[in-house]
């Protein structure tokens, strides 16, 4: 028998009537990611997905490390398996085990006997296999409260499975049962972040983002795409839509007052977002916006924004502080691109002053001034769509 990986779900295992097609929706994700590291067999049985080498060049290490980014999936762990027997498990352990075991000071087993034929009880197959380890290797102490390493046997229907600890997954439910959503990613630390938590919960995303060349350069745009692809891991395939900006810019710029430009700038962005989900069959909208963050952020500020859709608008990271966001970033892998010093369109045309406190009806007597419509259409007309696989 050949090494493999046990993918342990979160709370698919919670769900209902419907749990099924969380989990083929989850295989089918596993799938993808796995397949550029051979050709893998993948199923499940007993709240566990079996992520099996079905060639010897298969890349196995790889294939752990992808399955460890895939939401929906809590913990894995690589196991050999074996025969259903405990002088099996016992050499598979002593073997398979052998520089775990004799790098550690302390242990204990721990068995789950998922198959009830099998005639020992888990304590009396922890008992046995831990007493002959302990033969095996008489530097080890039995420590059954904080052990150094944990030897871990499941009984399953198909074989025995010897392992060590798993590592924590990225949890979450799988990508495609949630939905599908506009996320607008600028070239901050909120907002690669804010996609991430989103499409943790299962959604699928479809990144918008907003150029304004030449106010913005081609390295700004660059370190946007790349971000992009730092969540593809995690997120799966993406595609990119790039809006041309900056004649709406303009246009502010020359017909509103001054202490509004980041407002207004603001809901044109969500009235791009709002028609792309729709040509896109999306569900809503996701930003980073972060409660009182910045002059934009405040509550009377995400009011006026959000007055231009009818979309529900999610803001993952609303509650959060720059500190927890950042956080995030650097276990997502974003936040180093996400502080290169190239300009992103928000910090064109800057007002000096922000609104703080704006109303709804003000600012719609404002945009009277703007051909809306006009500047809605020719953006989304000069769009370009980026896919990263």
């Amino acid at each position: 028998m050949h090494e493999m990986i046990l993918c342990k779900l979160g709370e698919v295992v919670l769900k209902g009537l419907n749990r099924r097609s969380f989990e083929m929706k989850l295989m089918g994700n596993i799938r993808r990611r796995t397949g550029r590291f051979g050709k893998f067999r993948v199923y499940s049985k007993q709240s566990t997905i079996y992520v099996e080498p079905a060639e010897e060049t298969c890349d196995l290490a790889g294939a752990y490390a992808a399955c460890k980014q895939v939401f929906g999936i809590i913990a894995v762990a690589r196991a050999l398996p074996c025969a259903k027997e405990k002088e099996a498990i016992l050499d598979t352990a002593k073997t398979y085990l052998s520089s775990a075991l004799t790098a550690a000071r302390s242990f204990k087993v721990e068995s789950k006997r998922a198959d009830k034929t099998f005639p020992m009880t888990s304590i009396q197959l922890s008992q046995w296999v831990g007493g002959h380890l302990h033969e095996a290797f008489p530097h080890l102490t039995v420590d059954v409260h904080h052990p150094e390493l944990t030897v871990y046997v499941e009984v399953r229907e198909e074989a025995a499975y010897v392992h060590a600890p798993a590592e924590p997954a990225a949890g979450g439910l799988p990508i495609g049962m949630g939905g599908r959503a506009v996320s607008l990613l600028s070239g901050g630390i909120d907002s690669p972040v804010a996609s991430y938590m989103i499409a943790k919960r299962g959604v699928e995303l479809e990144m918008i983002h907003f150029a304004s060349p030449p106010y913005t350069s081609e390295q700004a745009r660059e370190k946007v795409l790349q971000l992009a692809r730092e969540l593809v891991p995690w997120c799966g395939r993406l595609n990119v839509t790039i809006i041309p900006f900056a004649e709406i810019q303009e246009e502010i710029r020359r017909n509103c007052p001054e202490d509004h430009f980041t407002l207004i700038m603001r809901r044109f962005m969500m009235r791009l977002a709002d028609a792309l989900a729709k040509d896109l069959n999306c569900r809503a909208l996701v930003t980073g916006e972060s409660l009182g963050q910045v002059a934009s952020q405040t509550m009377d500020a995400l009011a006026v924004s959000g007055d231009v859709t009818d979309l529900p608008v999610l803001r993952p990271v609303i509650g959060m502080d720059k500190e927890e966001i950042v956080r995030i970033a650097r276990h997502i892998g974003t936040f180093e691109t996400s502080i290169l010093p190239y300009e992103d369109c928000c910090t064109v045309f800057t007002p000096r002053h922000p609104k703080t406190r704006p109303h709804v009806e003000e600012v719609r007597e404002m945009e009277q001034a703007l051909d809306v419509d006009g500047l809605v259409r020719r953006a989304m007309d000069g769009r370009e769509v980026v896919k990263l696989r």
